[in-house]
């Protein structure tokens, strides 16, 4: 019954567009819209979107006080700019450096991590660049706390290895350095690298296969996926360095490409589902080009290796924002390839405030409320909880039923075994923990995982408590053996 509901891809609600702010709440109607494979229609090559999609740009959302960014802008001065990037080097034995714009920027000093502008430090006051990059710059112009912070220099890594004894090197494609401190904290710092070259390129696709080749660091901020991911920020001299429009569009908050989105994403599909994650979790808009690529590209995520397919998708239910995630992955076609059992349960709905959308609302308070992520088990137990209970309605043998449904997620995912056994017994076990009957489940290591998601499905159906009534009840206890004397 199930694989029939994969295979099957009804019309479902979608809506207009994708702007910031604009997350669909549980109990808000969808207005209706065309299907990703409608919008494909018309031409093999050209998303045939609406006209107001196509004039559109990312709106905008009205800024609060609190909304505000924590920094100000001011033109840098001549001498600010970084002397390893002048306005054109040309060298026959060294390739061409290109000058980033510069920006005066003011971040607060507490929200930098001091062990991570300690390692910029030392890495500049012996004579190599070194800047703050990534997910911490981006954040930071944001207004939120980075969960870490990365390094980008021009050192090698023997060279890094060497200027801290706490330190290691790791990686066998590419080399990084973890540099260790206390409170099992890790500053990753990273060579500058590039895009290989053509000459570098093995095969006829796009697809990026290999990248470890040096560079300089207007070459490092060129490989990166996103604008706002691609903004290096010099500690010593207080400067945003933008070599992609990263700040433009933090000021707007757009997610767009570096470079030709669908180029972009043929090289890693993978970055279909960080545009999502980012979008959702930063609640951010997505530029209209950057929307029609993904549905555009959708199709070649089954060519990314498939523990990154899953962890990306965990990433989208841990971050507080999986409502938005799931149904923007659910709105752009992208869930129809990583999980089509869901989404075609979810375009069998007659109503977008359904259970699946409400437990998702439940996960992201659950997770904000305890500041930390709920474990995979449960994560994924949400996910596969609704379309598994429906397969596995009417079958004597649930247990069974559950491991045939399973059985393809676990093949195209690649999910843990561990995780995959966990959801069957939790399914398996519905009808009686609904009835708030636990028995010697109770005893199991999964119990804890079900008792969870048994609080999510409560959460979102307003319902009778179902965890106090399992709690209520006393663990069955084991049969003893039958004592006989001795002699008899």
């Amino acid at each position: 019954m199930s694989t029939q509901r994969a295979r099957s891809h009804r019309q479902r609600p979608r809506a207009k567009g994708v702007a910031a702010g604009e997350q669909p709440s549980a109990t808000q109607a969808v207005p209706g819209g065309e299907s990703p494979d409608q919008r494909m229609a018309s031409s093999p090559t050209h998303i045939d979107l609406s006209k107001a999609r196509r004039e559109s740009t990312p709106r905008r959302r009205s800024r609060t006080r609190a909304d505000r960014p924590l920094y100000t802008v001011e033109p840098a001065p001549p001498e600010a700019v970084p002397p390893s990037a002048p306005e054109t080097v040309a060298d026959d034995a060294a390739p061409a450096r290109v000058a980033p714009k510069t920006y005066a920027v003011e971040l607060d000093e507490v929200r930098v991590d001091p062990d991570a502008a300690k390692v910029v430090r030392r890495l500049t006051r012996y004579g190599h660049e070194g800047y703050l990059v990534g997910g911490c710059v981006r954040d930071l112009l944001l207004g939120r706390a980075p969960k870490d912070f990365d390094v980008a220099t021009s050192a090698r890594p023997d060279d890094v290895r060497r200027l801290f004894r706490n330190s290691r090197i790791i990686g066998r494609r590419f080399k990084l350095v973890h540099v260790l401190f206390g409170g099992n904290k890790v500053i990753e710092t990273a060579t500058f690298r590039r895009n290989p070259q053509p000459e570098d390129e093995r095969g006829g696709d796009l697809l990026i296969r290999q990248d470890n080749v040096f560079g300089e660091a207007h070459e490092d901020a060129l490989r990166r996926d996103f604008t706002i991911n691609g903004l290096f920020y010099d500690l010593e001299k207080k400067l945003v360095l933008d070599w992609v429009g990263g700040m433009p569009d933090i000021e707007c908050r757009t997610v767009r490409t570096i470079g030709d989105p669908v180029v972009r994403f043929l090289e890693d599909p993978v970055r279909i589902l960080r545009a999502i994650k980012f979008a959702a979790r930063l609640d951010l808009g997505v530029a209209p080009d950057l929307y029609d690529a993904i549905v555009q590209c959708r199709g070649s995520l089954a060519m990314a290796a498939r523990p990154r397919l899953f962890e990306e998708l965990m990433r989208l239910m841990r971050g507080g924002a999986s409502h938005r995630s799931i149904w923007l992955a659910w709105e752009t076609g992208v869930l129809d390839v990583v999980l089509p059992e869901l989404a075609a349960y979810l375009s069998d709905q007659a109503d977008s405030d359904g259970l699946v959308w409400k437990m998702l609302s439940a996960v992201d308070r659950h997770t904000q409320e305890r500041d930390a992520p709920l474990e995979d088990v449960v994560l994924c137990a949400v996910l596969l909880l609704e379309p598994m209970r429906e397969a596995c309605s009417g079958t004597a043998d649930r247990v069974g039923t559950a491991f045939e449904f399973l059985e393809p997620v676990v093949d195209r995912l690649n999910v843990p075994r561990r995780i995959a056994d966990a959801i069957r017994r939790i399914v398996a076990m519905m009808p009686r923990l609904l009835d708030g009957k636990s028995g010697k489940f109770r005893r199991t290591p999964v119990y804890l995982a079900a008792r969870e998601v048994m609080s999510l499905y409560e959460d979102a159906t307003g319902g009778a408590p179902l965890t106090q009534r399992l709690d209520a009840v006393p663990p069955a206890k084991p049969a003893g053996r039958k004592r006989t004397r001795r002699g008899q």
